[in-house]
């Protein structure tokens, strides 16, 4: 590797600001916030608007679509729509 062309690699803190849960990870994004951690060091904090501690996906809480309520609004709205003339 080149030597002064990649980015500092280190331990950042991210914060859920949805679910407001912290994670201590490693990682080359950097920040003028800082926290102090559980274990008494000071880290970069980046907060972020959701992760996975609030994802549905990875929560199990998801939204079921109403697709036969959009395809019937769909065909109500274009039902004349091609027809011969």
């Amino acid at each position: 590797m080149k030597s002064d062309i990649h980015p500092k690699y280190g331990p950042v803190v991210f914060r859920d600001l949805a679910s407001d849960t912290s994670f201590l990870t490693n990682s080359t994004a950097t920040s003028a916030k800082t926290i102090e951690w559980e274990d008494g060091n000071t880290y970069p904090l980046i907060e972020v608007e959701i992760s996975s501690a609030s994802h549905p996906f990875y929560t199990g809480k998801q939204r079921i679509m109403d697709s036969a309520g959009r395809v019937e609004r769909f065909n109500a709205r274009f039902k004349g729509f091609g027809g011969k003339k």
